[in-house]
């Protein structure tokens, strides 16, 4: 289950419930806006997870068959 660390205002926070299927990022990764970071499950639609900044992420809180809730930290920018 995701890390239900208090969100700060520059991490990737989950708008839904959802199953995690893929992750995509891992911590020290630069990304770009518009990189998947991770592909989300729910109501049985695949939902991408997009990097909104560019930057470097610090951490990835989820992994692969998680269920997050909204509001859970999904990865979080250095």
């Amino acid at each position: 289950m995701a890390d239900q660390n208090s969100p700060q205002p520059e991490d990737v926070i989950a708008e839904i419930v959802a199953s995690v299927l893929e992750v995509r990022a891992t911590a020290g990764q630069t990304v770009q806006v518009g990189d998947t970071l991770v592909l989300l499950e729910s109501m049985k639609m695949e939902i991408p997870v997009l990097a909104e900044d560019a930057g470097t992420l610090a951490d990835v809180k989820v992994k692969v068959g998680d269920v997050i809730q909204a509001g859970d930290v999904i990865a979080v920018y250095q």
